[in-house]
């Protein structure tokens, strides 16, 4: 009796493994078939589509996508949701609502809802659950449920070369300068200079670039190394991985 429990304990296990395997197998076809470029755009018709652009699958909500406009070489990560306009189904006139410039990476989960004018430069890199927005909630009546009065809406503007850390959000109104960074979870609203880190809810100025005395407060982190010329990407694949097994 024994004997026939280790057996068709051994059988369960070896279905489990293959079901997992043809699973995950059947996931990353998925995953390869579902994702959105120029070249397989599906139901989606942006108003610019830039090449070498990719929106992985799963996609968030995307609507208003004839007012989007994504430059080339961005990367859309998974759940992501894009948007222009308060719903479907409305004419927002002859100009874009929603520009990403070249080469702009949003992380997976983050949302960017466009009800008027928002604009993310180019190389401008956000990390997991970021939310940008142009559209908050109004509270004037106190005798209204705050839901149900009309919202106000602002133009963003996020300058190129930004990053934004993991849950950071952008309020109406906010405009970003050049390379600016944004500490996860921060809250920004209004101008953020050129060259500055922001932290906090609502975010400050925390440290920002002299040209003469350089960053202030000075960083407490060694500058990184700058990458030898000639290095290819397999190259460097290989140092992660040595970098991976000494660790």
């Amino acid at each position: 009796m024994p004997k026939n429990r280790n057996t068709f304990s051994s059988f369960t296990a070896w279905r489990r493994r293959v079901v997992a395997r043809a699973l995950q197998d059947g996931w990353r076809w998925m995953q390869q078939a579902g994702a959105v470029s120029a070249e397989t755009p599906g139901r989606l018709r942006f108003r610019r589509f830039g090449a070498g652009t990719r929106l992985a699958f799963p996609q968030g909500t995307v609507f208003g996508e004839q007012w989007i406009e994504l430059g080339e070489h961005c990367i859309i990560a998974e759940q992501v949701t894009l948007t222009a306009g308060m719903m479907p189904g409305l004419d927002l006139g002859p100009d874009p609502i929603l520009t990403l410039g070249n080469g702009v990476v949003l992380g997976r989960g983050s949302h960017v809802i466009a009800d008027t004018r928002v604009t993310i430069g180019s190389d401008t890199f956000c990390g997991p659950y970021v939310y940008i927005t142009s559209t908050n909630h109004s509270y004037d009546d106190p005798h209204e449920p705050v839901g149900r009065q009309w919202p106000r809406t602002d133009p963003v503007e996020i300058g190129p070369g930004c990053w934004l850390g993991t849950g950071a959000v952008i309020l109406p109104g906010a405009k970003l300068g050049r390379n600016v960074v944004v500490a996860a979870g921060a809250v920004v609203r209004g101008e953020v200079p050129d060259h500055a880190v922001v932290a906090g809810a609502p975010a400050k100025v925390v440290r920002s670039w002299d040209p003469e005395r350089g960053w202030q407060p000075p960083l407490r982190t060694p500058t990184p190394l700058p990458i030898p010329d000639g290095i290819t990407p397999e190259q460097l694949a290989a140092l992660a991985e040595l970098d991976l097994q000494d660790g």
